[in-house]
């Protein structure tokens, strides 16, 4: 369905707001899980509504036309503060909850993870909080033991069998970088420095580089975010990591040089995982938070640093 004449929808906003991302129909319908024509459709009626053409279609990639701008400025603040909303009016119907166990990847421990906790803990008044932070597999463990309630971790749905009784929020697409030393323009000739395949992350970059036929020799596998760019900032080699590392390593993001991945575009997903139906609407409100926690706070400080990541690293 378009947009109702003479109004504007949240839908419509948010679609906007995808093809502003991505710069094609095709990808922001890919992005949405929706058909091509559909967006298009549901912009056409947003342009209608505003009788203000939102874009030049005539360019490739499609560029925001100014009245486009205007409303880019506005429309991430709309989404949010609906999004918000949301949360809100989902935690007062868990306003009886006494205990959330909640379990997070250690790449959002520093900032996201305390303000969603002292969020949480303003609402919820009658409710204690047990946090686990780790990494993704662990963290799965856990939930499927059923010692945690609520898990953020990455690439969860991708990892569960069919029928597993979970229901996946999907957060942040977070996609492999490479770091260099500061300076240097490629990677070409520096020593390769693996992240460690006893962590998922490091088996999903053997794997991609493995479909890519490409062989990296590496005298040091890491599991460390901290030792790896340590070592790349002291001009040791390069790797391969996501915006979010870098993010959580906070100290070393001048000291190192942040490229497009070299061999191909390839992406982790961070997603909210509980089991289905337990906690009513508690994973959804949750999930909505964490949006415009990680929006604010890593996606949109990210994007002013390295502006070519637009489009890649984004909230889902």
């Amino acid at each position: 369905m378009v947009e109702a004449a003479g109004r504007v929808t949240l839908r419509g906003i948010e679609i906007f707001l995808a093809v502003a991302e991505a710069r094609s129909l095709s990808a922001a319908a890919r992005h949405l899980g929706a058909s091509t024509s559909s967006v298009s459709q549901q912009l056409a009626g947003l342009e209608a509504v505003l009788d203000s053409q939102l874009f030049d279609r005539g360019t490739r990639p499609m560029q925001m036309t100014p009245a486009g701008q205007i409303l880019h400025r506005h429309a991430q603040t709309i989404v949010n503060a609906a999004r918000t909303a949301q949360a809100e009016l989902a935690m007062a119907e868990l306003s009886g909850l006494t205990t959330l166990r909640i379990g997070v990847i250690e790449d959002l421990d520093a900032d996201v993870t305390p303000h969603l906790l002292a969020g949480l803990a303003g609402e919820l008044r009658n409710c204690s909080f047990l946090l686990e932070t780790g990494p993704s597999h662990r963290l799965r463990n856990q939930l499927e033991a059923r010692a945690l309630d609520l898990v953020v971790a990455a690439d969860l749905g991708a990892t569960q069998p069919a029928g597993a009784g979970l229901e996946i929020h999907p957060l942040l697409a977070d996609p492999f970088i490479a770091v260099a030393p500061i300076g240097a323009g490629s990677v070409a000739g520096l020593p390769y420095i693996r992240y460690s395949a006893r962590h998922y992350m490091g088996r999903q970059i053997d794997a991609h580089l493995a479909r890519r036929n490409e062989s990296l020799p590496s005298r040091f596998e890491l599991d460390s975010y901290h030792a790896i760019l340590a070592m790349v900032a002291a001009g040791q080699g390069w790797s391969i990591l996501t915006p979010l590392a870098l993010h959580h390593v906070a100290r070393f993001r001048s000291a190192v040089a942040v490229l497009p991945m070299p061999f191909g575009p390839l992406e982790r997903q961070i997603m909210l995982c509980a089991r289905a139906g337990v906690l009513q609407s508690m994973p959804s409100a949750v999930a909505a938070r964490l949006r415009g926690l990680l929006e604010a706070q890593v996606v949109a400080p990210a994007l002013t640093a390295w502006p070519w990541l637009a489009g890649q690293f984004r909230l889902l």
